[in-house]
């Protein structure tokens, strides 16, 4: 077993009861779902969990950072996934707390999503009707 699958366990047996956890495999590392959210990349042992500007500065506090992965330019940081404090692993309620933080802030994040593509579609469409020419009618013999 891999460190990932072990970390992935970790995290399937904090939420167990309150839900079905899974991975899939991305990029050398582990996507993890809630109920098909993606909450979590669990990358060389360690846990990234969702943020959102209500959740991150329990990160921040924890002197946690931002998930980060090199590049064929560099490093690049993914601002929206932080590093778990590894002392949460030991304390399964803590842990749950935190995961389900970071679902509900995946969740938040994909329904602000759906609305502004909702909404481009939308003003794509109004504008499309705006711009369309009325059909020609048939000339008559």
């Amino acid at each position: 077993m891999s460190a990932n699958d072990e970390i992935l366990q970790i995290l399937k047996d904090a939420l167990e009861h309150a839900g079905p956890v899974s991975g899939r495999r991305m990029f050398g590392g582990v996507g993890v779902y809630f109920e098909g959210t993606f909450f979590a990349i669990i990358d060389d042992g360690a846990i990234y969990l969702k943020t959102s500007e209500t959740t991150r500065p329990q990160f921040e506090a924890e002197r946690s950072r931002a998930f980060s992965y090199m590049t064929k330019n560099g490093r690049a940081e993914l601002h929206s996934y932080w590093l778990l404090p590894e002392r949460l692993l030991d304390e399964a309620e803590e842990l749950r707390d935190w995961a389900s933080a970071s679902v509900a802030a995946a969740r938040q994040a994909a329904s602000q999503s759906d609305r502004k593509a909702k909404s481009a579609r939308t003003k794509g469409r109004s504008a499309m009707a705006k711009t369309a020419k009325p059909a020609a009618k048939p000339k008559r013999r």
